[in-house]
């Protein structure tokens, strides 16, 4: 029996952020960050039954080829995806009215579709990539129980050792996605490889406005890593939570994203709204 304070609703019995009752949502699920893509992705689809949102968090669910989807946006970084998580697990795994715990838990399908920066140089822009690990300097799967049996610790280890992580930033985690959905993909041929997932856009990526970063050689030393010969491919803000969160709850959990400028070339794609359409063609026919 959870506690009104630890699960919100709605008036109308949604639940809190996502504004959803839990028959608004399909079993797979596509997870973009902007939420304007929600509608550009929502055109692809027929039968839309469902359009709703709130703040960053903007939901369609229809079908495609006879397979129901539902596409919703979390805005940016692994805060937002702590909520959207959390409560699309809510929405099929407890009852909203008297807050206890179905017996038998579905587990639900999350395919990440997102933009991200490139850090080598055979991963130019315009060029997808499928997240095999993500590796979280943001800190949040610190704050759960549990998750010490999801982990790839050597992974996270060695990257730590590689570049003398300082104690004053929350210890690196590699979360694997689910090898089920890895292998579903592999007809899409896409590059894989390693992700950072980072709790910021600018210094936590190596940029520099006016303010230095805590290492200025960073995205140097991601590019030359190795870990048995698997190389860090690319950056972006929401995988390891996902990657985590999905875990640690039972659910499957996928990401891939669309390099849209490469951090080592500083080749950048600015539209890149059609390559995303096409990706999005891609996963739904896969799904």
């Amino acid at each position: 029996m959870q506690k009104k304070t630890e699960l919100i609703t709605n008036k109308d019995g949604s639940i809190f952020h996502l504004n959803l009752l839990p028959e608004d949502i399909a079993s797979k699920i596509v997870i973009v960050g902007d939420p304007g893509r929600v509608d550009m992705l929502g055109s692809l689809m027929s039968d839309i039954r469902v359009r709703k949102e709130n703040r960053e968090f903007h939901t369609i669910t229809g079908s495609y080829e006879n397979t129901e989807i539902t596409v919703i946006s979390s805005g940016i970084g692994t805060d937002n995806i702590d909520i959207l998580v959390n409560e699309l697990d809510a929405l099929a795994n407890i009852d909203l009215e008297t807050g206890v715990t179905k017996e038998e838990p579905l587990s639900l399908t999350f395919i990440r579709l997102g933009t991200s920066g490139g850090l080598q140089e055979d991963i130019p822009a315009g060029s997808c990539v499928i997240t095999e690990t993500a590796i979280g300097f943001d800190g949040l799967l610190h704050f759960y129980e549990g998750y010490d049996w999801i982990l790839d610790t050597g992974l996270a280890d060695s990257l730590a050792d590689f570049l003398e992580w300082p104690d004053v930033l929350s210890y690196p985690y590699a979360v694997n996605a689910s090898k089920e959905l890895i292998e579903m993909f592999q007809l899409l041929n896409f590059k894989k490889g390693i992700t950072i997932s980072a709790p910021g856009f600018y210094a936590p990526q190596g940029r520099r406005l006016r303010l230095e970063t805590f290492d200025n050689e960073i995205n140097n030393k991601l590019t030359e890593f190795s870990y048995r010969g698997r190389k860090i491919s690319n950056y972006e803000m929401e995988s390891s939570a996902i990657y985590g969160l999905s875990a640690l709850l039972g659910h499957k959990a996928m990401t891939i994203c669309l390099v849209i400028g490469n951090r080592v070339t500083g080749e950048f794609v600015n539209d890149y709204k059609p390559l995303m359409k096409d990706l999005a063609l891609q996963v739904f026919h896969l799904i």
